[in-house]
C-alpha cells in the first residue's frame, strides 16, 4: 500500500513537472530522463541497460531494462544479466545470448528510491521555475506590468502578478505621495531583474522615465503606431515632468495630439503618476530653440550656447526669471536635464545700474561655485542678490543657511561701505565750499542803531 501511495506521490509531482509554462517538450523530457538516470544509478549501480520513455502530454513515464540471457548456473549481475529460465517465461523463443527488454515497475526500486526521485523531480521543478521566472521577466525589462499587492513592508512593496509570481517594488521607486494597500492593483515598469545564487528577484519602478514613456505609448495611439516619437524625458516624480516629442509628418501636429481636446488624453497619465505636471514640447535640433522651448512658459530675449563647455546663458526681462526657474527651481532643472545643457539665467535689464556690481568681482571673497550656483537662479550682479529673499536663495540656489548669510554680510557692507564714503565726500564738499560770515556782536549791533 506504502509503495502504491509514493507512486501516486511521484506521478502528482510528474503532473507538476509537465503543467509548467514556457518550457519546451525537447528540455522537459531531458531534464526528467537525466533525473530518472540518476536515481537508477543510484539504485542498482549502473543506467546504461535501462531505456526511459517520457511522454510529457500524458505526463506518464515507461522505464525498460535490456539483459543478457545466461545460463542459469552463470548468472552474475543480476541487473545486466538474466536467466534462461526466467527468459523463457517471458517468451518461449528466446535462446542464450539474445537480449530481453523488459519493462520495470517504480515499486521494483524501493520506496527509497522513490521517494529520493520525487525530491530529486521536486528540486528539479523549483530550478526551472525560477529560470523560467528570470528568463520571462528579462524579456520585460523596459515593459508596463500589473500586479496586486500582498504585502506592505517599509522599505518596499510585494506585489504578485497574475501567475502569482513575486515581484519587488521599493520604497525608493515609489512615487513620493504613492499610497498603497493590500489588494490593491499597482502598476509600474520592471526596471531591472536581478538572480543571486539562482533566487531571481524582479525590481519594478514608477519613478523611471521609462515609466512615463511607456504610459505616453498606451495612451496616446499615434506614438504607438510610431507617427509620433518622444526624443527625450525629464522627470521630478509626482511634481513636474518635461516630454519632447517630434512628428515625422508636417500635417501632424505632436503637442496637441500628445495633449489631446482639453487634455482629455494626458488627463489619464496626470492621474496615474499622482498629479504630476507634465509638459510636453516640440523636439528641434536647434539646439538655440530647443533650450528655449524647454524653459516654457518663460520668454526669453536672448540666449548663448557654448557647445564645447555644454552649457547656455539665458536672457530675461526680471519678471520672466522666476518662471524660468520654476517652484523649487524645477523648471530649469528640467529644462537643462532634458536639453543635456547647463542652463544659466540672467536678468536683461536695458538701464544698468551704475552703482550694482557683478558678482564675477566678488570672486575673492565668495567660492566660485556659490557665485555660480546664484547666477542659475538669476542673480547675476549683488543687488540681484540683496533683492531675493534669504529663503529663496536657501531654497533655490541650494545653499547652506550659513553661506546665504555669509553672502549677503559681504555684499551689504560693500554698498554699505560706498554710501559712508559717498556721505564723507558730501560732508567734505560742504566744509571746502561753505562761505564764511562775519561774526556780529550784540554791542555792535546797538552802536548802529544809536547811530541812526
Amino acid at each position: 500500500m506504502g509503495k502504491k501511495k509514493e507512486s501516486i506521490s511521484l506521478i502528482d509531482t510528474f503532473s507538476e513537472f509537465n503543467e509548467l509554462k514556457n518550457i519546451d517538450k525537447a528540455t522537459l523530457i531531458s531534464v526528467l530522463e537525466e533525473a530518472f538516470r540518476t536515481v537508477i544509478s543510484k539504485s542498482v549501480g549502473t543506467d546504461e541497460n535501462y531505456d526511459i520513455i517520457i511522454n510529457p502530454d500524458k505526463g506518464d513515464l515507461e522505464i525498460w531494462r535490456n539483459r543478457i540471457i545466461v545460463e542459469d548456473a552463470e548468472l552474475e549481475d543480476p541487473n545486466m544479466e538474466i536467466t534462461l529460465t526466467e527468459a523463457l517465461k517471458i517468451d518461449k523463443d528466446f535462446e542464450v545470448g539474445e537480449e530481453v527488454t523488459d519493462e520495470v515497475p517504480l515499486e521494483h526500486f524501493g520506496r527509497r528510491t522513490i521517494l529520493n526521485l520525487r525530491q530529486t523531480l521536486s528540486s528539479k521543478i523549483l530550478e526551472l521555475e525560477k529560470d523560467n521566472l528570470y528568463n520571462q521577466y528579462k524579456e520585460k525589462v523596459g515593459e508596463i506590468v500589473s500586479g496586486e499587492v500582498y504585502q506592505v513592508w517599509k522599505k518596499e512593496l510585494l506585489l504578485l502578478d497574475d501567475d502569482h509570481n513575486e515581484l519587488i517594488l521599493p520604497k525608493t521607486e515609489q512615487i513620493p505621495s504613492d499610497f498603497f494597500r493590500k489588494g490593491e492593483h499597482v502598476r509600474a515598469v520592471v526596471a531591472r531583474v536581478e538572480n543571486k545564487n539562482n533566487n531571481p528577484r524582479i525590481i519594478l519602478s514608477r519613478t523611471s522615465p521609462v515609466f512615463l514613456e511607456r504610459l505616453f505609448e498606451q495612451e496616446i495611439p499615434e506614438i504607438a503606431d510610431g507617427l509620433i516619437t518622444i526624443k527625450g524625458i525629464a522627470r521630478i516624480p509626482g511634481e513636474r515632468a518635461k516630454v519632447a516629442v517630434e512628428a515625422y509628418d508636417d500635417r501632424i501636429d505632436p503637442v496637441g495630439a500628445c495633449v489631446g481636446m482639453k487634455g482629455f488624453r494626458i488627463h489619464g497619465i496626470v492621474r496615474e503618476l499622482r498629479n504630476e505636471n507634465i509638459d510636453v514640447i516640440n523636439y528641434t535640433n536647434n539646439t538655440s530653440l530647443y533650450i528655449q522651448r524647454s524653459l516654457s512658459p518663460a520668454k526669453i530675449n536672448s540666449i548663448t550656447v557654448k557647445e564645447e563647455e555644454r552649457r547656455a546663458e539665458v536672457f530675461l526681462n526680471p519678471e520672466e526669471v522666476s518662471l524660468a526657474i520654476g517652484k523649487g527651481g524645477a523648471n530649469i532643472k528640467l529644462a537643462s536635464m532634458l536639453t543635456s545643457y547647463n542652463i544659466e539665467v540672467f536678468r536683461d535689464i536695458d538701464e544698468v545700474d551704475e552703482e550694482d556690481i557683478y558678482l564675477d568681482e566678488f570672486r575673492d571673497e565668495i567660492d566660485g561655485w556659490v557665485i555660480d550656483q546664484l547666477k542659475k537662479i538669476g542673480c547675476s550682479t549683488a543687488k540681484n542678490v540683496l533683492a531675493t529673499s534669504r529663503e529663496r536663495l536657501i531654497k533655490e540656489a541650494d545653499l547652506e543657511e550659513s553661506t546665504v548669510d555669509e553672502i549677503l554680510a559681504i555684499l551689504r557692507y560693500e554698498f554699505d561701505d560706498e554710501e559712508e564714503n559717498e556721505e564723507n565726500e558730501d560732508s567734505s564738499a560742504v566744509d571746502i565750499n561753505k562761505t564764511e560770515e562775519p561774526e556780529v556782536k550784540e554791542d555792535d549791533v546797538e552802536d548802529q542803531e544809536d547811530q541812526h
